[in-house]
């Protein structure tokens, strides 16, 4: 008897639900990092299904944001002393993901103000950092569009407003692209079904991101052996410059 109430109650929620359902999908949960690896291309695609006893009719825009671990990092700004370039001042920030990848199918600013686009990360520009060390917004600011430029640059970080594709306003699908500089780690790619500059539904996926081979194996080997890998990599150098010693001696 229980247990037919709590169906009972499920139904009438869903029943009672007003707001779209996502249901998302990536074309690989798994990226395996070996040698010669190039980078690769992820789909993430859905679909959008409307509140029961709703037709498909209502205009939805789908933004998709894929971020990567996040990691500390320290950003240092050059500066020209005495006619040298120099490291001047730094700045580190703690939580900055290490890929950060956006798509949706228009432009940010048609779709939402800038404040829920904070709110949700879409895009570059609101991504959240957590800078350390100063409290000057201006210094702020200036070290870290540096670092969004960086890694843009690196192609670690990707804009594309116009990378969603919406079929009978119920399907969609994105392409990102992931370098082959990439980090391992788990990745989030999160959802978003906005109607009328609102968030109506959003769903998450994730992608591991995992080392083999060769690759895994000196990852391994640093992270629990690192003494051994230190002594390794010691004989190894001295073993490389006695053999190149040895013949140029020969020529």
């Amino acid at each position: 008897m229980r247990r037919v109430l709590l169906v009972l109650l499920a139904l009438f929620a869903l029943s009672g639900q007003r707001d779209p359902v996502l249901v998302p999908e990536v074309s690989q949960h798994k990226v395996e990092l070996r040698q010669g690896f190039t980078g690769t291309e992820l789909l993430l695609f859905g679909a959008v299904l409307p509140p029961p006893g709703q037709g498909v009719g209502e205009e939805y825009d789908i933004v998709v944001v894929l971020k990567g671990p996040t990691q500390a990092i320290r950003l240092r700004e050059k500066d020209q002393i005495g006619g040298i370039w120099m490291n001047a001042d730094a700045m580190d920030f703690r939580s900055a993901p290490s890929y950060f990848a956006v798509a949706s199918n228009r432009p940010i600013g048609q779709i939402v103000d800038d404040r829920t686009a904070a709110i949700f990360e879409f895009g570059t520009g609101f991504i959240q950092l957590s800078p350390s060390g100063t409290s000057d917004p201006d210094e702020v600011a200036r070290f870290r569009d540096g670092l969004v430029d960086l890694k843009l640059r690196q192609g670690l970080y990707e804009e594309n407003f116009s990378g969603v594709e919406l079929r009978e306003g119920v399907l969609y699908q994105a392409r990102l692209n992931l370098p082959s500089s990439v980090h391992a780690g788990t990745y989030t790619a999160e959802t978003f079904a906005l109607s009328r500059g609102r968030v109506v539904a959003s769903a998450i996926a994730e992608v591991e991101v995992e080392k083999v081979g060769f690759e895994r194996f000196v990852e391994t080997a640093a992270l629990y052996w690192g003494w051994l890998y230190g002594l390794v990599a010691i004989f190894l150098s001295v073993a490389m410059g006695w053999l190149a010693g040895r013949l140029f001696a020969l020529i």
